[in-house]
């Protein structure tokens, strides 16, 4: 079992710059490749950005890459999500997951998830 805890949601305009953490319950968080999703009201929730557990490659969705870079501290047994010239099109729940089935995009193959922080950048 992992327990994730995210932190760092919040309101900002477009343009500005938020910083996701989500924080492991586990010393074995360096076993698991970790990803963020979103999910906004009315949709199914969407891949975002992945890491492997060693760090070593990263994985973004069209709709991110180049703004957004997801990073790991298996020291501190936490995942990060900087999120760079924000878009309303971004505002989301954002949910960081677990998976020890391989960097995935689905979200089926994540078998732990935080409770979720939202994010709200505003036009």
């Amino acid at each position: 079992q992992v327990e994730l805890v995210e932190f760092g949601g919040g309101l900002v305009q477009a343009g500005g710059s938020l910083r996701l953490s989500c924080a492991a319950s586990r010393r074995t968080f360096s076993s698991y490749d970790m990803a963020w999703f979103r999910q906004s009201p009315g949709k199914e929730r969407e891949f975002v950005a992945g890491i492997s557990w060693r760090g070593e490659s990263t994985s973004y969705a069209e709709y991110v890459k180049g703004r957004f870079t997801i990073s790991r501290d298996n020291a501190k047994s936490t995942v990060y999500l900087q999120m760079n010239s924000l878009k309303p099109e971004d505002t989301a729940v954002y949910y960081c997951a677990a998976s020890s089935r391989g960097l995935s995009f689905h979200v089926s193959d994540y078998a732990y998830w935080g409770q979720g922080t939202q994010v709200t950048v505003s036009s």
